[in-house]
């Protein structure tokens, strides 16, 4: 079995990132081995302000008193955003929200970034909370225009209006292609849950006609069938993605296997353990599949009633000991968990009884983890991200709006404005010399 490293962000971070944080990761292999320092990060080709310097080698045996140079830049245990190249053979996974279906500030609901190096970037599920996380992360929105839902619980699509408008704004100039499964009937399916919050989004999008790049406003919806066994439903720049169907809450959610330069990651979704899975899922490098929190702390911490909580539990979602029992089954090189609440007092319960079913490589995750997949290597950290960023820049050159498209204030509100030509005159005149531009107020 390849190696897995593991890399733990220390104290120091919150003295060397003022206002950026990280969660503490979770992530236990079969067995403790040494710590690896990260490769030194290099620079983008945009020539990123981080320094390029090699990481000071003085001290790295073991055995020999550590020297580190106080000028020199030392190699990171930690992601930082927009400061590393992606290899070739190398996919990206970020976690961008593991919690369960009312998100938190610690945890987004579900929603995951998978990164090939081939420069093709997936986002599988995008639940209520997500879109400040995928923010965090520094990607101009041009590269995140393909998402992936398993199936149409909120909080596992519920930000996906913030990704649509939001992405639009801040520099999205494509429509925002989705995928996601029929229902057992037209109205349980992902193109009518789309085609309903596109009208649900009427006044937001009319709004802004005439007035921002209208590109990225429309929405490209794929439906295909959820009952599909291993069925392909994108196939692009060498990137095969097939579905395979799960089973929660009704019939309509599917798994998602993503297969690239001999690399297999699996999605699961929301699902009971079942046989596609245990079947297809199967040698993958990384698989993730939901384990919900422990029975008795869903009584304890939700106020479930002990029926509710069993069925809930163990029966819509997938109890820990269950989660360890199909990574027994398909032994991925490594296992993901998530969708609990990742707390002091619950994690131990779910390491626990997943560690009774199964001893494999394993992440117990939480949002802002990153895994960085090669053929030889695992490598699991935090990200660390700055809660400061603006939209970062697009990628195409903007284009102009449509003036004569926008949609005038009737006369009874136009008619309530208040006379400020004479405090904005001053602006437009320097915006207008500075640009070369001649704009009038209205």
């Amino acid at each position: 079995m390849a190696r897995i490293k593991r890399a733990y962000s220390p104290l120091l971070i919150a003295a060397l990132f003022a206002g950026v944080g990280g969660y503490i990761l979770g992530c236990t292999p079969p067995k403790p081995e040494a710590q690896s320092q990260a490769p030194a990060e290099q620079p983008d080709a945009a020539g990123d302000s981080e320094q390029a310097a090699q990481p000071d080698q003085a001290g790295s045996d073991p055995g020999t008193a550590s020297k580190y140079s106080p000028v020199k830049a030392r190699a990171r245990d930690f992601y930082a955003p927009n400061t590393e190249d992606l290899g070739p053979d190398e996919m990206r996974l970020i976690a961008c929200g593991t919690g369960m279906p009312t998100a938190r500030p610690k945890q987004a609901a579900s929603c995951w970034l998978l990164e090939l190096g081939n420069g093709d970037k997936f986002i599988f599920d995008v639940g209520t909370g997500s879109a400040e996380r995928i923010a965090a992360l520094q990607i101009p929105y041009n590269y995140l225009d393909k998402v992936f839902l398993s199936h149409l619980h909120t909080d596992h699509f519920g930000d996906l209006d913030a990704l649509f408008v939001g992405g639009a704004l801040a520099g999205r100039q494509k429509p925002l292609r989705v995928w996601g499964p029929s229902g057992e009937t037209p109205e349980r399916g992902t193109k009518y849950a789309l085609d309903h919050l596109r009208k649900a989004l009427t006044w937001d999008i009319d709004g802004r006609q005439g007035l921002t790049d209208p590109r990225g406003y429309h929405l490209d919806v794929t439906e295909f069938d959820y009952m599909g066994v291993n069925e392909t439903v994108y196939q692009e720049n060498v990137v095969t993605i097939r579905t395979i169907p799960a089973i929660h809450s009704l019939d309509g959610p599917v798994s998602f296997i993503v297969e690239w330069n001999g690399f297999k990651f699996v999605f699961g979704g929301d699902t009971y353990p079942n046989k596609w899975y245990a079947k297809y899922a199967k040698g993958a490098d990384l698989a993730i599949h939901e384990c919900f929190i422990a029975v008795p702390d869903m009584i304890d911490k939700f106020k479930f009633t002990p029926q509710s909580a069993l069925a809930v539990g163990t029966q819509i979602h997938t109890a820990p000991e269950a989660f360890g029992k199909v990574m027994s089954i398909i032994k991925p090189r490594m296992a993901v968990a998530y969708h609990f609440f990742k707390d002091f007092d619950t994690t131990a319960a779910i390491s626990d009884r997943i560690r009774t079913t199964y001893d494999g490589p394993l992440s117990l995750s939480i949002d802002y983890m990153v895994w960085n997949i090669t053929k030889d290597d695992i490598r699991v950290r935090m990200a660390v991200v700055n809660e400061d960023v603006w939209p970062p820049p697009a990628t195409d050159k903007p284009q102009l709006p449509d003036q004569s498209t926008r949609i005038p204030y009737s006369d009874a509100i136009s008619g309530g404005r208040l006379d400020m030509k004479k405090v904005l005159q001053p602006t437009y005149d320097a915006i207008n010399k500075q640009y070369g531009l001649h704009e009038k107020q209205e």
